[in-house]
């Protein structure tokens, strides 16, 4: 028999990602952060696609991700929402230089300056050149549609600078993932408690 899901450890683990993450997402969704140092908001927005990096390990958000790319989503969503979310906290982690979001520029040679096909230079090679992707979002308490487009590095050389920002924007980019974050994560959540109280 197969053990139940989730176990107590899974249990403690997933309070802690979970709580953190929503904080996190509260926090990105207020106006006032947007006012806030740009180093203040690099670092709030690299915890959270590091949360949810973690999360991608539990095995029901894995059905969950497995689903939604055979087709279950809008086109590319369930890539976007585990390979492009991976690449990003990688690139915020592996490649620790910058200290805003739109500074963050990488190029094969830093990728693979000690090792060659890490998860990023193997991101950066399958979707190169691919298509942009539009996305649109709505947020209730603005009352507002939001529109934005995810663009794939068209070259990706040993000298060519990718920027983060070209590939998806600060802002809007930002919300955008992590509202599908936070609906992936959702699907694990049988109810929600004020983890404040």
């Amino acid at each position: 028999m197969s053990e139940l899901k989730p176990n107590q450890p899974e249990i403690t683990f997933l309070s802690l990602a979970y709580n953190r993450f929503y904080d996190i997402f509260e926090e990105i969704f207020d106006d006032s952060f947007w006012q806030k140092d740009k180093y203040y908001r690099f670092c709030k927005i690299k915890d959270g696609f590091t949360v949810y990096t973690e999360l991608l390990n539990y095995e029901p958000i894995k059905v969950i991700l497995e689903w939604m790319k055979k087709g279950g989503r809008p086109p590319m969503e369930g890539e976007i929402g585990e390979q492009l979310f991976k690449f990003i906290r990688n690139v915020l982690i592996h490649i620790p230089f910058f200290e805003s979001w739109d500074d963050v520029w990488i190029t094969k040679e830093i990728i693979n300056w000690s090792r060659e096909k890490q998860t990023i230079d193997k991101f950066l090679e399958k979707n190169k050149g691919k298509e942009q992707v539009k996305y649109r979002f709505w947020e209730e308490s603005k009352k507002q549609m939001t529109y934005l487009s995810i663009n794939f590095a068209t070259e990706y050389t040993k000298m060519k600078k990718v920027f983060l920002k070209n590939i998806i924007s600060e802002k809007e980019g930002v919300k955008f993932s992590y509202i599908l974050m936070k609906r992936i994560m959702d699907s694990q959540v049988e109810e929600i408690k004020n983890h404040n109280a």
